[in-house]
């Protein structure tokens, strides 16, 4: 059976840089653009070249291999031709592949934000789809607020669609501006549209995630006959975002339903890269990957309760609706409060611990973890932590060093220069084979300063290459005698991650837990010894 192509266009770019808090630079740009042609994405919209000087630089030179390149622009204005328009006329300039046109489709919208005639908005499509398959690039245009302009006049809605396509548009792009319409509207709306003239094999799909439903929209209309699906990645965009084309490529690749019928650009072997591709976006935005999202979220295949856990130990379909390794990701069954001993056996299988269900050390493990996390521990969020913790009760850690005291201080005072400023400070007395040394360091605040304190002895140069990458906080009752929760991210260079927490009334305390639990997984971790010294 011959399957029909999906083709995927991506416009992270542009639509996606109207998040908040999200602006590219150039160079942002150009990696980003870089991540999604070689993932294969079928376009890459760049953003409005004309509009702001980022864009205008960016689409100096063509910016994808493989991918069409896509600037994206309004058509004409009324009044004018197409060759004497300033907008339409950088659109042309810019080097791409193809042209993107925004048009109005909603009367309401052509009288109050143009104010033009509803033939003079048409005559603007018109004019606007010829002058770019005339430059010799693909056309396409984007129907704004097409959905809502459809409900409110659906004869003028659907000539702006059949303007667009007897013009000689390749794509014309249905838009769910506002994100309000429901599936069952898209599936009659893209219908009438198709039986109205244009074909689905020309008619894409923009949905908007305002009622968390822009996934959904986006495969009814593929349902209803539309054969190009925009969205950014993670689902970026203005507002709630757009519809996430990272959930959509594993949706049509995975599910029968639709893998039966149809196919991307995206093969099985790039899809297993498909949560490398989401969690590379986040790192370049600077903001950490959305644990539950779907496919691709560090929790998408991670399990709590016991009876789960025991079920997907012996098969892992009773409880996963696809293979994690199809997307790229990985199996987590978690070791918390929730856990019986199949969870526990499984994480520690997963590091390399071997330990049999009857073991008495298995129950004092199960017994301390429960015990911890009631105090405010969360070893599902700390790997490295629970690690140590299970090589400990079922096996030896080496006693690399100890640290017999420490002390820390925090300074406000005034410069040399008269400038006010905040200093801190950390003494720390460590025992290394035997010997006492003192340390003293200041750093960026009095975390960072016992961090770099604690850099001493023989182990010295062996920690010299870990940072702590991220430092999280969680206040976990009221007052300001809490009890703080500590969670601390280290990396190395050989890239490797691990978390580890602390937990304490005093915030310095739970930080030392957690920096002192990183050091020492950091020192196994040279010795490939991680798991390896546990239930000997």
């Amino acid at each position: 059976m011959t399957r029909e192509r999906i083709y995927l266009f991506d416009t992270t770019l542009r639509d996606g840089q109207q998040t908040p808090g999200i602006d590219f630079s150039v160079e942002d740009k150009i990696a980003i653009a870089a991540l999604l042609d070689q993932f294969g994405m079928d376009y890459v919209e760049g953003g409005y070249p004309g509009a702001n000087p980022t864009d205008t630089e960016f689409f100096k030179c063509r910016r994808t291999d493989k991918a069409s390149f896509v600037a994206f622009g309004m058509t004409k204005r009324a009044g004018v031709s197409a060759s004497n328009d300033p907008g339409l006329s950088a659109l042309l300039s810019a080097k791409s592949d193809a042209i993107c046109l925004v048009a109005k489709s909603w009367d309401y919208h052509v009288e109050v934000a143009l104010g033009c005639t509803n033939e003079e908005n048409l005559d603007n499509i018109r004019a606007s789809v010829k002058a770019v398959v005339e430059s010799g690039r693909e056309a396409m245009v984007d129907c704004e607020h097409f959905f809502d302009g459809y409900k409110a006049n659906p004869a003028y809605a659907l000539a702006c669609t059949k303007t667009a396509f007897e013009a000689g548009a390749r794509w014309v792009v249905l838009c769910d501006t506002n994100g309000g319409t429901q599936p069952g509207e898209i599936r009659e709306i893209v219908s009438a549209v198709i039986a109205a003239g244009v074909p689905g094999a020309n008619l894409g799909i923009h949905a908007h995630n305002d009622t968390g439903q822009a996934v959904a929209n986006s495969l009814a209309a593929v349902e209803a006959g539309v054969r190009q699906i925009q969205g950014t990645l993670n689902g970026i965009g203005e507002r709630c975002g757009n519809a996430n084309l990272v959930t959509l490529i594993a949706t049509l690749a995975l599910k029968e339903t639709y893998s039966n019928r149809f196919e991307t650009g995206i093969d099985a072997e790039r899809l297993q890269e498909l949560t490398k591709l989401a969690h590379a976006f986040d790192e370049l935005l600077n903001r950490s990957p959305d644990p539950q999202a779907p496919y691709v979220g560090a929790s998408a295949f991670a399990t709590k309760a016991g009876i789960h856990a025991s079920a997907l130990l012996k098969d892992p379909r009773t409880y996963e609706h696809v293979a994690p390794e199809s997307v790229g990701n990985l199996r987590k069954v978690m070791v918390s409060d929730q856990g019986g001993k199949a969870n526990f056996i499984n994480a520690l299988k997963r590091r390399g611990i071997t330990v049999s269900k009857d073991d008495p050390r298995l129950d004092k493990l199960i017994s301390i973890v429960k015990e911890r996390e009631a105090t405010g521990y969360a070893y599902e969020g700390a790997d490295a932590s629970f690690t140590l913790l299970a090589s400990r009760i079922l096996g030896t850690v080496p006693d690399f060093f100890r640290v017999e005291s420490f002390r820390v201080m925090v300074e406000r005072r005034f410069d040399a220069n008269g400038k006010l400023k905040t200093v801190s400070e950390a003494v720390v007395r460590v025992i290394v084979d035997g010997e006492t040394m003192m340390s003293v360091a200041e750093g960026h605040g009095p975390v960072n300063a016992l961090d770099l304190a604690l850099r001493v002895g023989k182990y010295q140069s062996e920690i010299a290459d870990l940072e702590l990458a991220d430092y999280k906080v969680r206040i976990l009752n009221g007052g300001t005698e809490a009890v703080t929760r500590v969670l601390i991210e280290s990396t190395d260079r050989s890239g490797a991650r691990w978390w580890t927490v602390g937990v304490s009334d005093n915030i310095i305390d739970a930080s030392f837990q957690a920096l002192m639990d990183s050091i020492v997984y950091k020192l196994l971790k040279n010795r490939d010894q991680v798991g390896s010294i546990a239930a000997e």
